[in-house]
């Protein structure tokens, strides 16, 4: 079965006393800074769905570069009949938490599904019904994401297994048989497999039921920069939620790696204080064998 918008649905749900009308299929939440080499595209492919209603929010952690007038040029002059796009613009870098949280506040009460979706991202009508397809398949799949590329063809590890303190320590020796050897570990071989289940999805592109979200919560804003993912995912897992890669999905992401531009930078010290608040809240500093478990 496939997964395909033929009209406009307005559900009306009431729990706890909160109304929300679930107006649009999906809701984009994409944040931004001085991203203008690639939000152009990425803001396109979405344009691009024409199954679906989408409802595009886009916060921008204050851009100094052409970004923002990119975006109100879209919004003035490109925006498909059945899709809106939202522009939140930020004086400061207040970081991926803090920031996408404010993107899925204001559109969280109108989807059906919510993707967060990086701006270095090119993605396609195929990949995002595989995918809702997949996360249809059972309720307790509560996060699918891609198999992911740059336009040059550079597979990435878009699926990966929880990282232990091992593995991040290894990952930042210098001698690289030890970097291969950390990433080595984290990596998830698919086998052959179509879909399959990981410890944690790169959050680069997430496709997540709009009610686990209600359920499970937002990003947790202590965390500034990384790893995001990682704790949302185990949330997932710890909740009854599977999370899945879906290696038949394919798109497109250049991936910039800022944490690895410079080593003594501010986004690596934040990833630092992330993965240290990350084993603290999880128990996992030494072992990570109570939650491996739960992955199948």
């Amino acid at each position: 079965m496939r997964i395909d918008c033929v009209s406009v649905c307005y559900c009306l749900h009431i729990a706890k006393d909160v109304l929300w009308v679930e107006q649009f299929d999906i809701g984009f939440v994409i944040l931004t800074w001085n991203s203008e080499q690639y939000i152009k595209k990425c803001i396109e492919s979405i344009f691009g769905l024409n199954n679906f209603h989408v409802a595009i929010c886009v916060v921008d952690n204050g851009s100094k570069d052409r970004t923002v007038q990119i975006l109100k040029e879209l919004q003035e002059k490109s925006v498909p009949q059945k899709m809106e796009l939202d522009i939140i613009c930020l004086r400061e870098n207040k970081g991926t938490t803090v920031s996408r949280n404010l993107g899925i506040k204001k559109i969280l009460s109108r989807i059906k599904n919510l993707c967060i979706l990086d701006s270095d991202t090119v993605i396609n009508q195929n990949a995002v019904q595989d995918m809702l397809q997949v996360l249809y398949e059972n309720k307790k799949n509560g996060i699918v994401g891609p198999r992911m590329e740059t336009s040059a063809g550079l597979e990435q590890q878009s699926g990966r297994n929880i990282p232990s303190l091992k593995v991040k320590l290894l990952k930042v020796m210098p001698i690289k048989t030890l970097r291969k050897k950390g990433e080595a570990m984290e990596r998830v071989e698919h086998l052959g497999r179509n879909v399959i289940p990981v410890g944690y999805i790169m959050s680069a592109c997430w496709f997540i039921r709009a009610e686990v979200v209600r359920e499970i919560g937002l990003l947790d804003e202590k965390i500034f920069y990384a790893p995001e993912d990682v704790e949302y995912c185990l949330r997932a897992w710890k909740n009854g939620y599977r999370v899945l890669l879906n290696y038949n999905a394919k798109i497109i992401h250049e991936w910039q790696r800022l944490s690895r531009k410079k080593l003594f930078s501010k986004h690596n010290w934040e990833h630092i204080k992330g993965l240290a608040y990350l084993y603290t809240k999880y128990g996992i500093w030494f072992s990570k064998e109570k939650y491996d478990c739960l992955i199948q």
